[in-house]
């Protein structure tokens, strides 16, 4: 409808469920009257900040494709998925660990971040970061339960950065990145719990015998690039695995 002013809303209170997709709005100010809102939708408007007064009972927040340039003022302690997807964020380092403890599911696809640092969100579950400019994995350690991790179309070129206390991670997706050597996957070792791992699009994949090496590396996973591995390559991986440490000896 493009709107550009939604101070009429301060009225309504008891809302709790708002959507003001493609408007042209700047200030979200107003909404912050509205103490019982759970829910709020903002995609499409012409909005440079997600800062917004906390909202108690605030636990959605769609930011999609806006202008916000970072997480500075993100404080709502129950908030449980928040989409910032298709924005210009180059940094996470403004989010407010302290206050988003509630946080499960993060949305940073199609934004310009470098890298991950400042994502130590403790209750995070799903994180979404492909289609942006990482070149480098910092701060992972404080995503204890942090079980989807989607990296893909960025500028990995190794995998440095990855740590055992992501004791919970199951999916990494890193389709489309710089990873040449298959020897970086050996650092996913540290990872107890993870299951599938998508690696199409690398430049690793063109090394012979890939699906192999990758399971004598990774002796745990079930899926690599979607697909499952059978029971001859789990025996082929076991043998070349044995037979190497034999050698080491």
């Amino acid at each position: 409808r493009n709107l550009t002013d939604i101070s009429l809303l301060e009225c309504f209170i008891h809302l709790r469920y708002v959507d003001l997709s493609e408007n042209k709005l700047q200030d979200l100010s107003p909404l912050s009257s509205l103490t019982h809102l759970l829910w709020l939708k903002v995609d499409g408007n012409l909005l440079t900040s997600a800062y917004m007064q906390e909202l108690p009972y605030l636990q959605i927040i769609s930011f999609v494709q806006n202008r916000i340039k970072d997480m500075e003022g993100i404080t709502h302690p129950r908030l449980a998925s928040l989409s910032l997807k298709g924005n210009k964020i180059q940094t996470a380092l403004g989010l407010s660990h302290g206050q988003l403890f509630s946080l499960q599911i993060l949305e940073l696809r199609g934004n310009k971040l470098e890298s991950t640092a400042g994502l130590s969100l403790p209750k995070l579950k799903n994180l979404y970061l492909a289609q942006n400019a990482i070149r480098s994995l910092e701060g992972l350690e404080g995503l204890g339960q942090l079980t989807t991790l989607h990296l893909r179309d960025n500028q990995l070129g190794t995998l440095d950065g990855f740590c055992s206390s992501l004791k919970c991670l199951q999916y990494l997706n890193l389709r489309n990145n710089g990873i040449s050597n298959l020897q970086e996957v050996a650092k996913l070792q540290v990872l107890p719990m993870l299951q599938a791992l998508v690696l199409l699009d690398n430049p690793c994949c063109d090394e012979p015998s890939y699906r192999l090496e990758v399971l004598v590396l990774l002796p745990r996973l079930q899926r690599l690039d979607k697909e499952p591995f059978e029971q001859d390559e789990q025996a082929g991986a076991n043998q070349i695995r044995q037979r190497r440490q034999e050698e080491q000896k």
